[in-house]
């Protein structure tokens, strides 16, 4: 019928391995305060799994629904787009690949001198304003994003689509554009993604379980989504971001990088920047990471706060520019519960 948040034992899967956890600390508060019940109804009404809130680096609230705990694993969905981009990110600074700016074409030579794919740059794939024509859809099975998450070859799925403009040209969030990124960086670092994944983020971080990248049959990560892991660890690649890209003093990945991720773009009309949701407007600003069905790492730099929401809401409303309102509603009613 669709995607779900528990679907991964159906897909193969590379492994992104843990190193020495490194538990989060409780803050003096940590689970002391009940949420109010605006916040539970809604987080109920929304088939949430978990709902964590750290301030100040420390796990301030932590609560589970239907069964699941902390140590469930849960599909990330687009989530993982922010990943492949902060992975890009990462290979550039090893000299991996030269330029942000690089073309696709250089890549993959079937690009070359084809309509519109010639002057396609990696920052565009991460931009969302590669031109491509794909539709957002996983559950015709026609469409693009089916043949993506269900089919055998990811290769096939996307190398397929035409591009229907010029980059640059036009911001529309596509899936298809990530999993083409995806396959450049990964052909740029020669090693699986969640190997690299691993060695660069998931071990300095000091995640505390392995989690599971959903693969196609050749192996290839599904760089659209499908990161599995554990409420407590995606919070860990939200304090990433508020510490500007530091764990324990040591650079994990560059700052200027990640102020071109968070910083909007004026295509997608000051909403997206490079895997990241932006909102500005709201009096409390954040970004964040977005999965398909209402999964959020949001981070809140004027108040030191991370907050994970998990869980499976099926046709998660978008009335705010194209942003979930959920988002700003947990935004601004958690803030003020914590402040």
């Amino acid at each position: 019928m669709s995607a779900h948040i528990d679907d991964g034992k159906f897909f193969s899967r590379n492994i992104i391995a843990a190193g020495n956890p490194v538990p989060w600390e409780e803050d003096p508060e940590y689970n002391k305060k009940e949420l109010p019940k605006n916040i539970v109804e809604d987080l109920k009404h929304s088939n949430t799994a978990s709902f964590l809130v750290i301030r100040n680096g420390k796990i301030l609230h932590e609560q589970y629904w239907n069964g699941y705990d902390k140590l469930s694993k849960t599909n990330s969905f687009s989530m993982a787009k922010a990943v492949t981009v902060m992975l890009l990110g990462k290979a550039i600074e090893e000299g991996k690949i030269k330029s942000i700016d690089d073309k696709f074409s250089d890549y993959f030579n079937e690009f070359k001198g084809k309509e519109f794919t010639e002057n396609l740059t990696l920052k565009n794939l991460a931009q969302m304003e590669s031109g491509l024509n794909w539709e957002e859809d996983y559950k015709n099975p026609f469409l693009p994003n089916a043949k993506a998450y269900y089919g055998r070859s990811l290769i096939k799925a996307t190398f397929s689509r035409r591009f229907k403009q010029n980059p640059g040209e036009k911001f529309e969030y596509q899936s298809g554009s990530t999993q083409l990124l995806g396959f450049a960086v990964r052909k740029a670092v020669n090693q699986s993604l969640a190997s690299y994944l691993s060695e660069k983020f998931w071990i300095p971080l000091g995640m505390e379980q392995n989690a599971e990248w959903s693969t196609d049959e050749s192996g290839m990560e599904k760089t659209y989504c499908c990161i599995h892991s554990n409420a407590r660890d995606f919070a860990k690649l939200g304090q990433l971001f508020l510490n500007d890209g530091k764990v324990n003093y040591q650079q994990v990945l560059n700052l200027d990088f990640i102020n071109q991720m968070r910083t909007p773009t004026e295509k997608s009309e000051e909403i997206y920047g490079m895997g990241f949701w932006i909102n500005n407007d709201n009096p409390i600003k954040h970004y964040y990471f977005l999965g398909l069905q209402g999964q959020y790492i949001i981070m809140i730099p004027e108040h030191n706060m991370v907050i994970v929401r998990t869980g499976s809401y099926n046709n998660l409303p978008k009335n705010d520019r194209g942003r979930p309102d959920q988002v700003k509603f947990l935004v601004n009613e958690t803030v003020k519960l914590f402040q």
